[in-house]
């Protein structure tokens, strides 16, 4: 391995997929003044050997190395600063990030570390590394950040490298915060949300753009709260649009203006993402969450954008909620099936440190995984077996419904019970396998059609031909075909030519 140039400071991220971007290491980066110059970003994946990482950090003999902390990276975070403290116990190991900005409700890789900077730390990180370079080690191992204006902040986005740009999701945001108060979210700690100047964003996105950059991911948590500003944006990049060019916001499902609207339907196909944040349409439990949403509104706005818009639609549902249950979660599937977004996520609710959610913790049971994610595990309506049920219902969701491979089969799943209907598919195929992993495509296609065939509701002549279609057009650039043995009404997947028929099932 080449010898990395030596660095007083380096900041690394243990980011979930290679396609990911650290951007607050980034902004980190960029406000670090003349330390700037001591300082590299090191960026691996969670895949990677903790060993292997920590070579690579301690090659550049550093005296300080930063890590951000998530949900989904601090189990790695976590072996990884036990290395380095094991081999080279001088480094001092300073800790950011939501998962770690919440003391004393903190994962045991704080008490590894040297110090922890909570909140935004543009402003406080490169104070201490100067005291720690400085010889001058704070006493106070835990710093509460004070953040600085946005009018004050370096932008980070020119340190996308061009291989960042080529290759990974370019994050940005035009706004910091959120107003609202979802108990279930981090964003409910913010008091407001603050723009960015909107003519400096625009010029260090149009930087962006000239430099070859055509997949932005917004993170603002409320992207059309501020209609003037979310049409100046998408009219910037309408004037700049391409085929290649992506763009994925977080929406208000409640807040679309008819300005706002003429401005979205100018789009072409799939060019906009929109991640709607549906959670439930339950009233009690938005009341009891602290969620304001219009759920009429909603429906009608989700209604618009698939029929009226080429705009792609992921939403998202919560399970276990405090209060909620099976049948009642139902209800709310059930209502954002019939208004067809193009994806449905159907997440499980997490335990995220600091949040309100968990003053219910006690009157509700609600019961979470010790280790990360934190999913939770029963609540007092909802029992461990049925969370495990609907996990395993995600799971094959993702693999059926939001994979886009049943195009033509998931109507005949669904029919008019979709809750119902998928749970006893999800159910049977989980008794025939016993696992969601590790599943081949030729496989699916025959579980679901074993498992769909012996349902009353269902024509099987219209099964198949419905997944004759969908296997056609998945497998269209193989020689992989659906073979149906009449006499015993199986199916099967099958290489056919002149001299042979190899099945694989």
């Amino acid at each position: 391995m080449t010898k990395a140039t030596n660095r007083e400071i380096v900041l690394c991220a243990l980011n979930s997929r290679y396609m990911h971007s650290a951007f607050g290491l980034r902004y980190l980066y960029a406000n670090l003044g003349m330390l700037q110059s001591s300082t590299s970003i090191e960026e691996f994946t969670i895949q990677q050997r903790p060993i292997d990482i920590v070579e690579k950090l301690l090659a550049y003999q550093p005296k300080i190395i930063g890590f951000g902390v998530y949900i989904w990276n601090v189990s790695e975070v976590t072996k990884t600063v036990e290395l380095i403290k094991q081999i080279s116990p001088e480094i001092i190991i300073v800790l950011g990030g939501p998962e770690v900005s919440h003391i004393p409700d903190s994962p045991a890789v704080v008490d590894v570390a040297d110090y922890v900077v909570m909140g935004s730390a543009e402003k406080s990180f490169p104070e201490l590394c100067q005291s720690i370079l400085a010889g001058k080690k704070p006493f106070e191992r835990v710093i509460q950040s004070d953040e600085l204006p946005l009018d004050l902040l370096e932008l980070p986005y020119e340190y996308y490298s061009d291989d960042d740009i080529k290759n990974r999701l370019i994050y940005v945001e035009a706004s910091r915060g959120c107003p609202f108060k979802c108990e279930f979210c981090l964003s409910s700690l913010d008091k407001t949300s603050k723009p960015f100047e909107l003519n400096r964003f625009l010029g260090e996105m149009d930087k962006l753009h000239r430099r070859g950059a055509r997949n932005f991911k917004f993170i603002d948590r409320t992207f059309n709260l501020k209609v003037s500003s979310s049409i100046a944006i998408l009219e910037f990049f309408l004037h700049r649009m391409s085929d290649d060019l992506y763009l994925h916001f977080e929406v208000v499902p409640d807040n679309l203006s008819e300005k706002l609207k003429a401005v979205i339907q100018k789009f072409p196909h799939h060019t906009l993402q929109f991640e709607v944040g549906v959670q439930t349409f339950d009233e009690s439990i938005q009341v009891l969450i602290s969620r304001k949403q219009d759920n009429k509104k909603t429906g009608e706005n989700l209604r618009w954008l698939r029929e009226q818009t080429q705009a792609y639609i992921h939403a998202d549902l919560i399970f276990g909620l405090p209060s909620d249950t099976l049948a009642n979660f139902a209800k709310s599937f059930n209502q954002l099936v019939s208004l067809n977004p193009h994806e449905i996520q159907l997440g499980i609710l997490k335990r995220l440190r600091g949040v309100p959610l968990n003053r219910h913790n006690e009157e509700y049971a609600l019961r979470f995984n010790p280790d990360a994610p934190y999913n939770i595990l029963s609540t007092r309506d909802i029992d461990f077996a049925t969370m495990q049920r609907v996990n395993r219902f995600a799971r094959y969701w993702d693999m059926i419904a939001n994979s886009g491979r049943f195009k033509n089969t998931l109507p005949i799943i669904l029919n008019d019970s979709a809750f119902e209907n998928f749970m006893q598919l999800s159910d049977t195929i989980y008794q025939k396998v016993g696992s969601t992993w590790k599943i081949s495509l030729q496989r699916l296609f025959i579980l679901i059609y074993e498992s769909l065939k012996i349902r009353p509701d269902v024509d099987e002549s219209a099964l198949f031909e419905a997944m004759q279609m969908d296997y056609s057009r998945t497998a269209e650039k193989t020689s992989f075909k659906m073979l149906i043995n009449k006499k015993n009404k199986t199916v099967r997947i099958g290489v056919a030519n002149k001299r042979q028929k190899q099945v694989l099932q």
